[in-house]
């Protein structure tokens, strides 16, 4: 952080209004995790938050999102039974799919607005904050000095130059999808991440004629080609997408207020249009640090707004006593990567580094929870080969006609994990399949403990279950290590 002279510091101290120890910008799930800690060292502490005082997960993500799913999901259940010999057809009321997604929604937020209405009054500031060029912070009518700074803004939906003039009120992003009280007749979904996925294969399965565009053909950010490829081929079953397209154009409909178009060519290069109720873009979400001044405070940024000089561990930039967590730094913008870096940031406030660093480093890892789930942990295959020091195996597994899968009917997948010749530990994994939540979670667990793939493989697999798959692709990490030393002993050619 750059050092401003102390007459510099001096006027800028005079020119404050309120002069506190610790002030913490942003009160989603980083900045209320660093807020409770910080405020058990420092009573002199504020807290500033410009919109809800609840947390992007429970507002406008993970909730909402997974609810909207759980409906999707009895109503696929229902419609796709068949095979069971149970035939039905699921009679869907938008309307009450939609309440149920705002009631519980609401439910959800009031535990956290209850924690925040017992925080004292004088301690939080509902306003937008700015950092000005002296390093107050700027806020309604005050100008804050403070002498640690934990920034912890959050992100917000990307949207594309133009698109949001174009489209009008047919734009609808993550931030406001939810609020719909009917489910449209139709509706395109540009992005095919996370958000994408989750929210196209949702609104199908509720009677939504939806169609996904995306620019290049990959869906979640995959990395692996053949979890990729596999991933397309089972969502291609119920999901119309146009993957490797280029949209040319898009807005509203002339002649109508309310009919979207996009104007979009396959890279066949053949040339169509679509029209519907509405537009989600999907396009990312980025942080917004740049807005607010932080170069004020010394931060310096790269070319995708990431501050440099971070520590992953606690958020902390370089030296200094500015601290930057959640989704705002960019890092792993995931919920629990967020909560636990604001609470290390909360602790260091306070010096209490022991408890800052009780947590590990976070590895990736990823979920998206459309059907089937995908997951990423660990690191990615690209990055493993392009490590000129590591060996690495990749053990696979298929869910067509894994046992328990197969009885549930939900047998479309591939699991890959990558091993390491030389530890005998997993380097990685990626995957789409059922459950692969929980796959996901025994491996996170499994590379955070350091454990071996003996280890894991003396643990027991109940029969019949999905996690049997996890097994045999361990085992098949194991036989190919095998072979490889076996290779390296007699260096056959063959082998």
């Amino acid at each position: 952080m750059n050092k401003q002279p102390a007459t510099d510091l001096d006027n800028a101290a005079s020119e404050a209004t309120r002069t506190v120890s610790v002030a913490v910008i942003g009160a989603g799930t980083a900045g209320q995790n660093a807020f409770r800690q910080a405020s058990k060292t420092h009573d002199d502490i504020v807290i500033i938050n410009d919109g809800f005082w609840t947390t992007t997960c429970v507002q406008v993500g993970c909730m909402p999102s997974k609810l909207l799913i759980a409906a999707a999901d009895r109503a696929h259940e229902a419609n796709h039974s068949a095979d069971f010999g149970i035939y039905a057809t699921a009679q869907i009321d938008g309307k009450k799919v939609m309440q149920r997604v705002h009631d519980e929604r609401s439910r959800f937020a009031s535990y956290i607005k209850e924690q925040v209405n017992g925080w004292p009054e004088g301690k939080k500031i509902d306003g937008r904050a700015h950092i000005n060029e002296k390093g107050l912070i700027e806020v309604n009518d005050e100008l804050i000095k403070a002498d640690k700074i934990i920034v912890a803004t959050g992100s917000s939906t990307f949207i594309p130059d133009g698109w949001a003039d174009k489209l009008g009120n047919t734009l609808k992003t993550s931030d406001t999808i939810f609020e719909l009280t009917d489910l449209p007749n139709s509706m395109a979904v540009v992005g095919a991440g996370a958000i994408g996925l989750e929210l196209a294969q949702a609104f199908t399965r509720l009677g939504v004629e939806v169609t996904l565009f995306n620019r290049v053909k990959r869906v979640a950010g995959l990395k692996d080609d053949a979890i990729n490829n596999k991933a397309i081929d089972c969502l291609t079953q119920e999901l119309t997408m146009h993957l490797g397209s280029q949209i040319n154009d898009l807005g509203i409909l002339e002649g109508t207020d309310s009919t979207a178009f996009i104007d979009y060519e396959l890279d066949s290069g053949q040339s169509d249009q679509w029209q519907g109720d509405c537009v989600l873009v999907a396009t990312g979400r980025r942080n917004s640090i740049q807005q607010l001044g932080v170069e004020n405070f010394g931060v310096e940024l790269d070319e995708k707004n990431r501050p440099t000089d971070l520590n992953k561990k606690t958020g902390q930039i370089g030296d200094s006593n500015v601290y930057i967590v959640g989704d705002a730094n960019a890092h792993i913008p995931l919920l629990h990567v967020a909560s636990d870096e604001g609470y290390s940031a909360g602790n260091m406030i306070g010096d209490n580094k022991e408890n800052a660093y009780i947590r590990p480093p976070a590895i990736p890892f990823s979920i998206v929870f459309c059907s089937p789930q995908i997951m990423n942990v660990g690191r990615s295959l690209p990055e493993i080969q392009q490590d000129p020091d590591l060996e690495y195996v990749i053990g696979s597994v298929s869910f067509d006609n894994q046992g328990r899968s197969r009885v549930m009917g939900v047998n479309c997948g591939l699991l890959h994990i990558y091993g390491c010749k030389k530890t005998d530990k997993i380097l990685g994994a990626s995957m789409v399949g059922p459950d692969a939540e929980y796959i996901g979670h025994i491996l996170a667990t499994a590379i955070t403990n350091d454990l071996d793939i003996k280890s894991m493989l003396d643990t027991p697999f109940y029969h019949p279950t999905i996690l049997e798959g996890l097994r045999t692709a361990l085992r098949d990490v194991q036989h190919k290590m095998e072979i490889s030393y076996q290779c390296q002993d007699t260096q056959e050619d063959n082998c």
